[in-house]
C-alpha cells in the first residue's frame, strides 16, 4: 500500500473509533521496537536485580527468565488483538475502556500511571550505583538520588524533543544496549568463564533451610521484572504507520529478541561470577561490578558501565514516553483533575508536555523519597512489577469478559480459535505473578517491610475507588466506551 493511502487508512481508523490525532506518525517500525525493547532493557533489567535474585536461589534463577518469557507472551498475544483494533495512544486505559467500560477503564489506568511513575524512579535510581562505579565515588542513598535526578533531567529533555528524535534515541538506546550486551557476553564467556553449565542446575545452597522451590519463587523477580514493555509499542499507537500489522509485530519482537537478550546477558554473568558462596552469604553486594573489573580492568570496565548507563538512561526515557501518553490520555478524555493542562499539546514538538512534566516530578519525589527508606530500589522494584501486572491483567481479564460475551477481534491482527485458550492461559499465568511478587518472604523483617508491596497497592487502589466514587471522573468523557462486542 501507498504510504499516502496507508496514512489515510489509519486516519480512518482512528475516526471510526471516535478520535482526531494531534500526533505526527513519524515514529518508524523499527523505531517503534526499539521503544519496547529499551522499555524492556535486558540489561536494565537484569544489572538491578541480579544480585538479588542469584543470592537468593543462586545460578538457577536463570530458569524464571524462560518461565516468565513464555507467560508474558500469551499476554503480548492479546495485547495484540486488542491494539490491532483499537489503535489509540495511552495503551492500558483506552484498551479497558474499549472492551469493558469507563469504570473498568478509569482503574485500570489509574493502577497502571502510578506502576509506570514508580518504574521511571526505578530505572532512574538504579543507575546510580553505575554511576557511582564510573565515576570512583562512594554509593551512598544521597549520591544515588542525585544521579537519579540527573538521568530523569536527561530523560525528559530527550522527550521534549518530539516522537521523530524519541524515536532516533530508541534506536539507538537499542542498538547500542544489543551490541554492548553481544560484546560484554562473549568476552566473558569466552576470557573469564568460571564456571561450565552444569552450575545452572545447581542452588549453593542460596535457599538455606528452607525449600528451594520458595527461594526460586523469589529469585523470579529477575524474570517477572524483565518482560514487560511490549505494550509501550501500542503506548504510540497514533504515532506509527499501519499501526494494526507493525504494532503487533513488534511487541511480540520484544518479547523474543529482548527475552533471548536477557537470557544471554544472565548467562554469561553468572558463568563469570568466581565465588557464589560470597554473594549468597552477603559479602560481595555488587557481583557485576566485581565481574566487570575482574574481566576488563578499571578502565575497560568504565567503558561496559558507560554502555549500562545509556540503557538506563533509554529505559527511563522509553518508560517516560509511555507514563506520558498514557497521561494525555486520560486528560484528553477529561478523567483526572488538571486534565486541560495534562491534555495540552505542543504543536511545535508534537509531544503533551504537561503530561510529561507530570511523569517527571513524580518520579523524582519517589526518588527524594528514597532517602527515607532502607533498601529502596527493592521496594520500588517490587511495587512498580506488581503494578505492571495489575494493569496488565485487568486488561487481559476485560478481554476475556468480551470474548464471552460475544466479542470477535476485528482488527488486522488476530488469534482465531485460539483466542480463547491464549487469553484463559495469560490470566493464569498473571495472577499466578501477582501472587508471587506480593507474597511475604522476610519473617525476620518488620511487618510493614513484608507486606510493603500489597500495602502500596491497596493505597493507590483504595484512594483511586475513593477518588473515582466521590469526583465521578470517569463519567467526565463522551468518548467511545465498552463498544467492542457491539462493533464486532
Amino acid at each position: 500500500m501507498a504510504p499516502g493511502a496507508a496514512h489515510d487508512e489509519d486516519l480512518a481508523q482512528l475516526k471510526a473509533l471516535g478520535f482526531s490525532s494531534e500526533f505526527r506518525r513519524d515514529m518508524s517500525p523499527w523505531a517503534n521496537f526499539s521503544l519496547g525493547f529499551t522499555y524492556l532493557s535486558p540489561v536494565v533489567g537484569i544489572y538491578t536485580v541480579f544480585a538479588f535474585a542469584l543470592a537468593t536461589a543462586g545460578p538457577p534463577m536463570i530458569w524464571s527468565l524462560l518461565i516468565v518469557g513464555a507467560g508474558q507472551m500469551l499476554v503480548a498475544l492479546v495485547f495484540s488483538e486488542v491494539v490491532a483494533q483499537f489503535p489509540v495512544a495511552g495503551g492500558v486505559y483506552p484498551w479497558a475502556r474499549r472492551l469493558w467500560g469507563r469504570k473498568w477503564a478509569w482503574m485500570t489506568g489509574w493502577v497502571y500511571m502510578f506502576c509506570l511513575l514508580a518504574l521511571i524512579a526505578d530505572a532512574a535510581f538504579g543507575a546510580g550505583p553505575y554511576v557511582a562505579a564510573m565515576f570512583g565515588f562512594a554509593p551512598t542513598v544521597p549520591a544515588k538520588v542525585c544521579c537519579g535526578l540527573a538521568v530523569l533531567v536527561v530523560a525528559t529533555l530527550i522527550n521534549l524533543t518530539g516522537t521523530k528524535i524519541l524515536g532516533y534515541f530508541a534506536i539507538f538506546g537499542f542498538s547500542a544496549e544489543l551490541i554492548g550486551a553481544l560484546v560484554v557476553g562473549v568476552w566473558l564467556l569466552v576470557a573469564h568463564r568460571h564456571h561450565g553449565l552444569g552450575v545452572l542446575f545447581h542452588s549453593f545452597g542460596a535457599e538455606g533451610h528452607g525449600s528451594f522451590l520458595g527461594a526460586f519463587l523469589a529469585a523470579g523477580l529477575i524474570g517477572l521484572y524483565q518482560f514487560f514493555g511490549f505494550e509501550a509499542c501500542g503506548d504510540v499507537a497514533e504515532e506509527v504507520r499501519n499501526p494494526g500489522i507493525q504494532i503487533p509485530k513488534a511487541m511480540r519482537r520484544t518479547i523474543y529478541v529482548g527475552g533471548a537478550a536477557s537470557t544471554f546477558v544472565c548467562l554469561s554473568l553468572i558463568l563469570s561470577v568466581t565465588d557464589f558462596g560470597a554473594v549468597i552469604r552477603g559479602e560481595d553486594t555488587n557481583p557485576i561490578d566485581t565481574v566487570l573489573k575482574s574481566a576488563f580492568g578499571d578502565f575497560g570496565s568504565r567503558i561496559v558501565l558507560g554502555i549500562v548507563l545509556i540503557s538506563f538512561v533509554s529505559c527511563a526515557l522509553s518508560l517516560q514516553a509511555a507514563a506520558s501518553r498514557l497521561i494525555f490520555s486520560y486528560g484528553r478524555d477529561g478523567m483526572i483533575a488538571g486534565s486541560r493542562l495534562l491534555a495540552h499539546f505542543d504543536h511545535k514538538r508534537h509531544v503533551p508536555p504537561y503530561s510529561l512534566l507530570a511523569a517527571v516530578i513524580i518520579p523524582a519525589a519517589l526518588i527524594v523519597g528514597s532517602l527515607l527508606s532502607e533498601h529502596p530500589l527493592n521496594k520500588l522494584v517490587s511495587f512498580g512489577t506488581v503494578g505492571v501486572y495489575l494493569g496488565f491483567q485487568m486488561v487481559v481479564l476485560a478481554a476475556l469478559r468480551a470474548r464471552i460475551k460475544g466479542w470477535k477481534p476485528s482488527g488486522k491482527y488476530r488469534l482465531g480459535r485460539w483466542g480463547m485458550p491464549v487469553n484463559i492461559g495469560a490470566l493464569v499465568y498473571g495472577v499466578a505473578a501477582i501472587v508471587n511478587v506480593c507474597w511475604p518472604r522476610t519473617p525476620d523483617a518488620p511487618w510493614y517491610d513484608n507486606w510493603v508491596v500489597l500495602m502500596m497497592s491497596g493505597l493507590i487502589i483504595g484512594f483511586g475507588l475513593l477518588y473515582m466514587v466521590f469526583t465521578r471522573a470517569y463519567a467526565n468523557s463522551d468518548a467511545p466506551h465498552a463498544d467492542a462486542i457491539s462493533s464486532r
